[in-house]
């Protein structure tokens, strides 16, 4: 549809100027729109989408809503109807979020270099004022070449000056560059806004005019962006004053001075929580008290009158490593308790809006394994679930990322359930133990991490990402993503663990187990100066680590053994599920690099580990 079309559909007076309001979605442009028109509006619809057009009369002139967009295109309906309304527009009213300016001024950019006469509505002043965010309105103004009103739409402030301004709308400021290429494309197309979406590459315009679709919009897109975050730089600034105690929080948690110490507090928290009370306490109660003091001898004793333990099948399902007992005990004891504690503190976490801090907060330190941009979200995933985590890596914006971030997620980041476990065995071996592990595998990763950003061709993306505010976690969600979280441990974990245990009961009964020992006692005892048993733990490992992790428990190990059992164990090949999705996501030749790869390098520094130390 033509833009002349377009006016001659809605029936408009051929007198009446047309003011368009445009702006991202959930700006308020419903308020304006109100206040524009009165009670007097027309509902019309677009032909040829399912979408509606909003107007009303504004004096002798009229006023049309747009659907709520990030960008003028036709990548979907909504954009399609806008993109046409805006290039009808007489006058261009542009709301935005004062609170979320870097986001909302590229539309309002993309507007202006469309040459139309624009006028920006600043609106949520109040809000910004709550968050500390002051906007130099004048300066902005200077920068954009176009009047700019501050309002808060809601308690109708700075409304009616808008409307009494809103003929002073006037275009903007252009790139330079830019605006000597839209001059080129005028001479083949009618109007500088036709001209742009033209080089954009929008295909239906041009087949209005008979030319060739652009292929500049990745270029103007990234200058756009660019002179966007400059201005944003310069006329917006962070205060106290005004601020909430929960902003000017949030802000500390972005700086490394205070960040840092707010984690590690976090840290400590967590600890706490984890490593003392439900890891000694909880399962105390759960693992000895009710699994073994209880449930073990009432199944034992059940089971026996029809099967003696010293039966095969009575050894499988009752005996050291039966899928009765032990898979039983393990998972609702001992697994269940540290899961349901780490996810509960995970949830808390995210539903109060830290947890997209901490992305932020490493971003820096993460730049030089090269998996700064969204490649920080896929590891915070990691510790809730890797598998999971991997799939996410789909986000990523290059093939590069998504390798680097596989490949450490596959190697240093361990799940919710084998932390929850390395934490209950580290509680109660000192605090010194416990930064010794953290900073192993922390080396671990920023070593492998810096090598394969240097081998890799290529550079990684910036982060992009939204800070929702910060606010006490409202208790029925972080219950609700415990629960639902929990119960997918428990249904995904069962069956594996109890084909875990099948495996090792048959290894055991059928004397494979003694000779897989024997197999790895070079690597067990040699290498790593662990127990001999401590193969089984390995040999678990590869069903689920932290079935490998929970397999220590019964090891009676010194604190550096323990260290030196859990990091191998840490950067021990990835479970079934998550090879499977390597295998799914990268293909079969990377996913046989990356398997044998971690295996080798899980055992050599472990063994180098043990050998320093001991």
């Amino acid at each position: 549809m033509r833009c002349h079309d377009l006016v001659k559909h809605l029936k408009l007076p051929p007198e009446a100027r047309r003011i368009v309001l445009v702006g991202n979605p959930n700006v308020g442009k419903s308020v304006f729109f109100s206040t524009f028109t009165g009670i007097y509006v027309d509902v019309s619809n677009y032909p040829g989408t399912t979408l509606d057009i909003t107007y009303g009369s504004f004096g002798k002139d009229v006023v049309l809503d747009t659907p709520g967009v990030y960008g003028v295109s036709s990548f979907n309906d909504e954009e399609v109807v806008a993109r046409d309304v805006i290039l009808s527009a007489d006058f261009v009213v542009n709301i935005v979020d004062a609170v979320h300016l870097e986001r909302d001024l590229f539309l309002t950019q993309q507007v202006i270099d469309m040459g139309l006469p624009v006028i920006v509505a600043l609106n949520m002043m109040d809000e910004a004022e709550r968050r500390g965010i002051h906007v130099d309105v004048d300066l902005l103004s200077d920068l954009l070449g176009v009047p700019v009103v501050p309002t808060v739409a809601v308690a109708k402030k700075g409304v009616e000056e808008l409307k009494r301004l809103v003929y002073t709308a006037r275009p903007g400021n252009t790139d330079y560059d830019l605006k000597k290429s839209l001059q080129a494309m005028l001479s083949r197309v009618g109007t500088q806004g036709e001209a742009l979406l033209v080089m954009e590459g929008d295909p239906y315009v041009a087949e209005r005019h008979g030319v060739t679709p652009g292929d500049q919009r990745e270029e103007i897109y990234l200058r756009r962006r660019e002179r966007v975050n400059d201005i944003v730089h310069h006329v917006v600034t962070e205060t106290s004053k005004g601020a909430a105690f929960s902003t000017r929080l949030g802000r500390w948690m972005l700086k490394p001075l205070t960040g840092v110490p707010i984690l590690a507090l976090v840290l400590w928290v967590m600890y706490q929580f984890i490593g003392v009370f439900v890891a000694q306490t909880v399962v105390g109660i759960t693992e000895e008290i009710i699994m073994q003091g209880m449930y073990e001898p009432a199944v034992k004793s059940l089971v026996s009158r029809f099967v003696p333990e010293t039966w095969m099948l009575g050894q499988l399902l009752i005996g050291e490593f039966g899928v009765l007992t032990m898979t039983v005990t393990y998972v609702l004891g001992l697994l269940l308790p540290l899961v349901v504690g780490f996810y509960l503190t995970l949830s808390a976490m995210e539903d109060s809006g830290y947890l997209p801090r901490i992305a932020v907060l490493v971003d820096r330190l993460l730049t030089g394994i090269g998996l700064n941009g969204r490649g920080v979200i896929p590891l915070i995933l990691g510790f809730g679930c890797v598998t999971m985590a991997t799939i996410t890596t789909r986000l990523l914006g290059s093939d590069r990322e998504r390798r680097i971030a596989t490949f450490l997620l596959a190697l240093a980041i361990p799940c919710s359930a084998q932390l929850a476990v390395i934490v209950g065995l580290l509680a109660g071996v000192g605090p010194k133990y416990i930064l010794l592990y953290g900073a192993i595998i922390f080396t671990v990763l920023v070593i492998v991490g810096t090598m394969l950003n240097r081998i890799l061709p290529g550079q990684s993306s910036a982060l992009l990402i939204d800070l929702p505010p910060l606010r006490w976690p409202r208790l029925d969600n972080v219950v609700k993503k415990t629960t639902t979280k929990s119960m997918m441990f428990i249904r995904e974990a069962t069956p594996l663990f109890a084909i875990g245990a099948l495996l090792i009961g048959l290894l055991q009964v059928s004397g494979l187990l003694a000779a897989f020992q024997n197999l790895l006692a070079p690597v067990t005892e040699g290498w790593l100066q662990l127990p001999r048993e401590a193969a089984r733990a390995f040999i678990m490992g590869f069903v689920r680590r932290d079935f490998g992790a929970a397999g220590l428990y019964d090891l009676h190990l010194s604190p550096m053994e323990k260290v030196v059992a859990l990091v191998t164990i840490t950067l021990f090949v990835p479970c079934i599920a998550s090879a499977m999705v390597i295998f799914k996501e990268r293909g079969r030749k990377e996913a046989l690099v990356i398997w044998p790869t971690i295996l080798v390098l899980a055992f050599l520094i472990g063994g180098i580990i043990s050998q320093i130390a001991m």
